[in-house]
Protein backbone atom coordinates (compact mmCIF):
# COMPACT_ATOMS: atom_id res chain seq x y z
CA UNK A 1 0.00 0.00 0.00
CA UNK A 2 1.48 3.32 -1.10
CA UNK A 3 2.28 6.22 1.18
CA UNK A 4 0.10 9.16 0.13
CA UNK A 5 0.27 12.89 0.70
CA UNK A 6 -3.18 14.47 0.90
CA UNK A 7 -4.31 18.12 0.82
CA UNK A 8 -4.18 19.58 4.34
CA UNK A 9 -2.25 16.59 5.69
CA UNK A 10 -0.65 17.32 9.08
CA UNK A 11 0.50 13.88 10.27
CA UNK A 12 0.93 10.24 9.25
CA UNK A 13 1.00 7.09 11.36
CA UNK A 14 1.60 3.52 10.23
CA UNK A 15 -0.02 1.07 12.63
CA UNK A 16 0.11 -2.70 12.68
CA UNK A 17 -2.71 -3.03 10.17
CA UNK A 18 -3.76 0.56 9.31
CA UNK A 19 -2.20 3.62 7.75
CA UNK A 20 -3.65 6.76 9.31
CA UNK A 21 -3.41 10.27 7.82
CA UNK A 22 -4.39 13.35 9.83
CA UNK A 23 -6.01 16.19 7.88
CA UNK A 24 -6.00 19.76 9.24
CA UNK A 25 -5.28 18.36 12.70
CA UNK A 26 -8.99 17.46 13.11
CA UNK A 27 -9.82 14.61 10.75
CA UNK A 28 -8.48 11.14 9.96
CA UNK A 29 -8.16 9.22 6.72
CA UNK A 30 -7.78 5.58 7.76
CA UNK A 31 -6.65 2.97 5.23
CA UNK A 32 -7.19 -0.61 6.39
CA UNK A 33 -4.41 -2.68 4.83
CA UNK A 34 -4.48 -6.42 4.20
CA UNK A 35 -1.79 -6.85 6.87
CA UNK A 36 -2.73 -9.17 9.71
CA UNK A 37 -1.38 -9.17 13.26
CA UNK A 38 -1.61 -11.55 16.19
CA UNK A 39 0.10 -11.43 19.58
CA UNK A 40 1.04 -7.84 18.68
CA UNK A 41 3.19 -9.05 15.76
CA UNK A 42 2.53 -8.35 12.07
CA UNK A 43 2.48 -11.69 10.27
CA UNK A 44 4.66 -11.99 7.17
CA UNK A 45 1.94 -12.25 4.49
CA UNK A 46 -1.09 -10.05 3.75
CA UNK A 47 -4.61 -11.51 3.61
CA UNK A 48 -6.50 -10.64 0.39
CA UNK A 49 -9.59 -8.43 0.95
CA UNK A 50 -9.10 -8.28 4.73
CA UNK A 51 -8.95 -4.47 4.68
CA UNK A 52 -12.18 -4.23 2.72
CA UNK A 53 -13.95 -6.73 5.00
CA UNK A 54 -12.98 -4.84 8.16
CA UNK A 55 -13.81 -1.40 6.74
CA UNK A 56 -17.23 -2.38 5.43
CA UNK A 57 -18.32 -4.37 8.51
CA UNK A 58 -17.23 -1.48 10.74
CA UNK A 59 -19.11 1.08 8.64
CA UNK A 60 -22.26 -1.07 8.75
CA UNK A 61 -22.01 -1.53 12.53
CA UNK A 62 -21.18 2.11 13.30
CA UNK A 63 -24.26 3.18 11.37
CA UNK A 64 -26.37 0.55 13.15
CA UNK A 65 -25.28 1.82 16.60
CA UNK A 66 -25.14 5.59 15.99
CA UNK A 67 -28.30 6.10 18.09
CA UNK A 68 -26.50 4.65 21.15
CA UNK A 69 -23.26 6.60 21.01
CA UNK A 70 -21.83 9.24 18.66
CA UNK A 71 -18.99 7.83 16.55
CA UNK A 72 -16.04 9.12 14.57
CA UNK A 73 -17.01 7.94 11.04
CA UNK A 74 -18.04 10.45 8.37
CA UNK A 75 -17.75 8.51 5.09
CA UNK A 76 -16.22 5.50 3.30
CA UNK A 77 -14.95 6.75 -0.08
CA UNK A 78 -13.16 3.52 -1.09
CA UNK A 79 -13.50 -0.17 -0.13
CA UNK A 80 -10.80 -0.04 2.54
CA UNK A 81 -10.87 3.68 3.42
CA UNK A 82 -12.69 5.46 6.26
CA UNK A 83 -12.74 9.21 6.85
CA UNK A 84 -13.81 10.64 10.17
CA UNK A 85 -13.21 12.90 13.14
CA UNK A 86 -9.96 12.85 15.08
CA UNK A 87 -10.49 12.24 18.80
CA UNK A 88 -8.30 12.34 21.86
CA UNK A 89 -8.31 8.61 22.71
CA UNK A 90 -8.83 7.08 26.11
CA UNK A 91 -5.79 4.85 26.60
CA UNK A 92 -7.96 1.85 27.42
CA UNK A 93 -9.77 -0.82 25.46
CA UNK A 94 -13.25 -1.68 26.67
CA UNK A 95 -13.39 -5.48 26.35
CA UNK A 96 -16.90 -6.88 26.83
CA UNK A 97 -17.32 -10.62 27.35
CA UNK A 98 -20.62 -12.47 27.17
CA UNK A 99 -19.05 -15.94 27.41
CA UNK A 100 -16.16 -17.62 29.20
CA UNK A 101 -13.88 -17.87 26.19
CA UNK A 102 -10.32 -17.04 25.11
CA UNK A 103 -8.31 -14.99 27.62
CA UNK A 104 -11.13 -15.21 30.19
CA UNK A 105 -11.15 -19.01 29.97
CA UNK A 106 -7.35 -19.22 30.19
CA UNK A 107 -7.53 -17.07 33.34
CA UNK A 108 -10.42 -19.12 34.75
CA UNK A 109 -8.80 -22.49 34.05
CA UNK A 110 -5.68 -21.32 35.94
CA UNK A 111 -7.90 -21.18 39.05
CA UNK A 112 -8.65 -17.45 39.19
CA UNK A 113 -12.23 -16.24 39.55
CA UNK A 114 -11.64 -12.56 38.90
CA UNK A 115 -10.47 -10.76 35.76
CA UNK A 116 -9.86 -6.99 35.66
CA UNK A 117 -11.97 -6.59 38.79
CA UNK A 118 -14.89 -8.54 37.26
CA UNK A 119 -16.07 -11.61 39.20
CA UNK A 120 -16.53 -14.90 37.34
CA UNK A 121 -18.91 -17.44 38.94
CA UNK A 122 -17.70 -20.88 39.95
CA UNK A 123 -18.69 -24.08 38.17
CA UNK A 124 -18.47 -22.72 34.63
CA UNK A 125 -17.25 -24.61 31.57
CA UNK A 126 -15.35 -23.15 28.65
CA UNK A 127 -17.67 -21.08 26.38
CA UNK A 128 -20.52 -20.98 28.93
CA UNK A 129 -22.41 -17.66 28.94
CA UNK A 130 -21.90 -15.37 31.91
CA UNK A 131 -25.08 -14.52 33.86
CA UNK A 132 -24.65 -11.05 32.35
CA UNK A 133 -21.80 -9.61 30.22
CA UNK A 134 -18.66 -8.48 32.05
CA UNK A 135 -16.22 -5.70 31.15
CA UNK A 136 -12.52 -6.61 31.35
CA UNK A 137 -10.62 -3.50 30.22
CA UNK A 138 -7.01 -3.41 29.10
CA UNK A 139 -4.49 -0.62 28.69
CA UNK A 140 -3.97 0.54 25.12
CA UNK A 141 -0.23 0.19 24.67
CA UNK A 142 1.47 2.25 21.93
CA UNK A 143 4.12 -0.51 21.79
CA UNK A 144 4.21 -4.07 23.07
CA UNK A 145 1.38 -5.95 24.75
CA UNK A 146 -1.82 -4.49 26.16
CA UNK A 147 -2.21 -5.17 29.88
CA UNK A 148 -5.28 -6.11 31.93
CA UNK A 149 -6.47 -3.35 34.25
CA UNK A 150 -9.38 -2.93 36.66
CA UNK A 151 -11.83 0.00 36.71
CA UNK A 152 -10.40 1.09 40.09
CA UNK A 153 -6.89 1.19 38.59
CA UNK A 154 -8.15 3.11 35.55
CA UNK A 155 -9.59 5.82 37.78
CA UNK A 156 -6.60 5.80 40.15
CA UNK A 157 -4.12 6.13 37.25
CA UNK A 158 -6.08 8.98 35.66
CA UNK A 159 -6.93 7.09 32.46
CA UNK A 160 -10.56 8.13 33.00
CA UNK A 161 -12.52 9.88 35.73
CA UNK A 162 -15.19 7.97 37.62
CA UNK A 163 -17.85 9.82 35.65
CA UNK A 164 -16.11 8.99 32.36
CA UNK A 165 -15.71 5.34 33.36
CA UNK A 166 -19.42 5.08 34.13
CA UNK A 167 -20.25 6.59 30.74
CA UNK A 168 -17.76 4.33 28.90
CA UNK A 169 -18.98 1.16 30.59
CA UNK A 170 -22.62 2.13 29.98
CA UNK A 171 -21.95 2.71 26.29
CA UNK A 172 -19.94 -0.52 25.98
CA UNK A 173 -22.72 -2.70 27.44
CA UNK A 174 -25.40 -1.07 25.27
CA UNK A 175 -23.25 -1.46 22.14
CA UNK A 176 -22.62 -5.11 23.02
CA UNK A 177 -26.36 -5.71 23.47
CA UNK A 178 -27.05 -4.14 20.05
CA UNK A 179 -24.24 -6.19 18.50
CA UNK A 180 -25.86 -9.33 19.86
CA UNK A 181 -29.27 -8.31 18.49
CA UNK A 182 -27.72 -7.88 15.04
CA UNK A 183 -25.83 -11.18 15.38
CA UNK A 184 -28.95 -13.06 16.50
CA UNK A 185 -30.78 -12.03 13.32
CA UNK A 186 -28.01 -13.79 11.39
CA UNK A 187 -27.95 -16.93 13.55
CA UNK A 188 -24.85 -15.84 15.44
CA UNK A 189 -23.84 -15.03 19.02
CA UNK A 190 -21.52 -12.09 19.70
CA UNK A 191 -19.26 -13.75 22.26
CA UNK A 192 -16.80 -11.00 23.11
CA UNK A 193 -15.55 -7.78 21.58
CA UNK A 194 -13.62 -4.59 22.28
CA UNK A 195 -14.51 -0.93 21.91
CA UNK A 196 -12.28 2.12 21.82
CA UNK A 197 -13.48 5.57 22.77
CA UNK A 198 -12.12 9.09 22.59
CA UNK A 199 -13.15 12.65 23.36
CA UNK A 200 -13.88 15.70 21.27
CA UNK A 201 -14.16 18.43 23.87
CA UNK A 202 -16.45 17.00 26.57
CA UNK A 203 -18.20 14.57 24.22
CA UNK A 204 -17.34 10.86 24.31
CA UNK A 205 -16.97 9.40 20.80
CA UNK A 206 -16.85 5.76 19.70
CA UNK A 207 -13.70 5.26 17.62
CA UNK A 208 -12.09 2.71 15.33
CA UNK A 209 -13.88 -0.41 14.07
CA UNK A 210 -16.55 -2.38 15.92
CA UNK A 211 -17.96 -5.91 15.70
CA UNK A 212 -15.40 -7.05 13.10
CA UNK A 213 -13.44 -10.34 13.10
CA UNK A 214 -10.37 -8.46 14.32
CA UNK A 215 -12.15 -7.02 17.34
CA UNK A 216 -14.81 -9.65 18.05
CA UNK A 217 -15.56 -13.33 18.34
CA UNK A 218 -18.80 -14.91 17.11
CA UNK A 219 -20.27 -18.37 17.70
CA UNK A 220 -22.88 -19.99 15.49
CA UNK A 221 -26.11 -20.05 17.51
CA UNK A 222 -27.43 -23.22 15.85
CA UNK A 223 -26.27 -26.23 17.87
CA UNK A 224 -24.57 -24.08 20.53
CA UNK A 225 -26.37 -25.71 23.48
CA UNK A 226 -25.84 -29.23 22.15
CA UNK A 227 -22.12 -28.62 21.65
CA UNK A 228 -21.84 -27.21 25.19
CA UNK A 229 -23.63 -30.21 26.69
CA UNK A 230 -21.35 -32.63 24.82
CA UNK A 231 -18.21 -30.65 25.65
CA UNK A 232 -17.49 -30.10 21.97
CA UNK A 233 -15.65 -27.13 20.49
CA UNK A 234 -17.94 -24.31 19.42
CA UNK A 235 -18.11 -23.38 15.76
CA UNK A 236 -16.86 -19.80 15.67
CA UNK A 237 -16.10 -16.90 13.37
CA UNK A 238 -13.21 -14.76 14.59
CA UNK A 239 -9.48 -14.25 14.28
CA UNK A 240 -8.96 -16.75 17.11
CA UNK A 241 -8.30 -19.55 14.60
CA UNK A 242 -5.20 -17.63 13.45
CA UNK A 243 -3.98 -17.34 17.06
CA UNK A 244 -4.68 -21.05 17.63
CA UNK A 245 -2.66 -21.96 14.52
CA UNK A 246 0.24 -19.84 15.78
CA UNK A 247 0.09 -21.43 19.24
CA UNK A 248 0.06 -24.92 17.66
CA UNK A 249 3.20 -23.88 15.77
CA UNK A 250 4.92 -22.66 18.96
CA UNK A 251 4.49 -18.92 18.43
CA UNK A 252 2.93 -16.53 20.95
CA UNK A 253 4.93 -13.39 20.18
CA UNK A 254 7.53 -14.13 22.83
CA UNK A 255 11.21 -13.33 22.50
CA UNK A 256 13.16 -15.95 20.56
CA UNK A 257 10.05 -17.41 18.87
CA UNK A 258 9.78 -17.47 15.07
CA UNK A 259 6.58 -16.83 13.11
CA UNK A 260 5.71 -20.06 11.23
CA UNK A 261 5.66 -20.11 7.44
CA UNK A 262 2.29 -19.16 5.93
CA UNK A 263 1.54 -21.26 2.85
CA UNK A 264 -0.55 -20.00 -0.09
CA UNK A 265 -3.32 -22.39 0.99
CA UNK A 266 -3.32 -21.04 4.55
CA UNK A 267 -3.43 -17.42 3.37
CA UNK A 268 -6.36 -18.32 1.09
CA UNK A 269 -8.12 -20.08 4.00
CA UNK A 270 -7.78 -16.99 6.23
CA UNK A 271 -9.13 -14.75 3.45
CA UNK A 272 -12.14 -17.03 2.95
CA UNK A 273 -12.84 -17.06 6.68
CA UNK A 274 -12.87 -13.24 6.76
CA UNK A 275 -15.23 -13.13 3.79
CA UNK A 276 -17.45 -15.79 5.44
CA UNK A 277 -17.74 -13.62 8.52
CA UNK A 278 -18.62 -10.56 6.43
CA UNK A 279 -21.42 -12.43 4.63
CA UNK A 280 -22.68 -14.05 7.81
CA UNK A 281 -22.66 -10.88 9.94
CA UNK A 282 -23.85 -8.43 7.29
CA UNK A 283 -26.22 -10.86 5.59
CA UNK A 284 -25.09 -9.67 2.16
CA UNK A 285 -22.88 -11.16 -0.55
CA UNK A 286 -19.30 -9.90 -0.39
CA UNK A 287 -18.25 -8.07 -3.57
CA UNK A 288 -14.44 -7.99 -3.78
CA UNK A 289 -13.05 -4.65 -4.93
CA UNK A 290 -9.41 -3.93 -5.69
CA UNK A 291 -8.64 -0.31 -6.53
CA UNK A 292 -5.28 0.93 -7.77
CA UNK A 293 -3.35 3.26 -5.51
CA UNK A 294 -4.06 6.03 -8.02
CA UNK A 295 -7.84 5.49 -7.91
CA UNK A 296 -7.82 5.23 -4.11
CA UNK A 297 -5.89 8.50 -3.83
CA UNK A 298 -8.25 10.21 -6.30
CA UNK A 299 -11.34 9.16 -4.33
CA UNK A 300 -9.88 10.28 -1.00
CA UNK A 301 -8.86 13.69 -2.37
CA UNK A 302 -12.34 14.17 -3.86
CA UNK A 303 -13.95 13.22 -0.51
CA UNK A 304 -11.71 15.59 1.45
CA UNK A 305 -12.80 18.39 -0.89
CA UNK A 306 -16.49 17.38 -0.74
CA UNK A 307 -16.50 17.35 3.06
CA UNK A 308 -14.58 20.63 3.17
CA UNK A 309 -12.04 19.22 5.61
CA UNK A 310 -9.23 21.61 4.71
Amino acid sequence: MANFNFPGQTAFYKGKVRDVYTIAGKYLVMLASDRISAFDVILPRPIPFKGQVLTQIAAYMLKATSDICPNWLMDVPAPNVSIGKKCEPFKIEMVVRGHLTGHAWRTYSSGKRELCGAKMPGGMKENDPFPSPIITPSTKASEGHDEDISPAEIIKNGLATEKEWNALSGYALKLFARGNEIAARQGLILVDTKYEFGRIGDEIILMDEIHTPDSSRYFYAGGFEERQQKGERQKQLSKEFVREWLIENNFMGKEGQTVPVMSDEWVDTISKRYIELYEKVIGQKFVPQKLSDEETEKRIIAEIAKLGLT
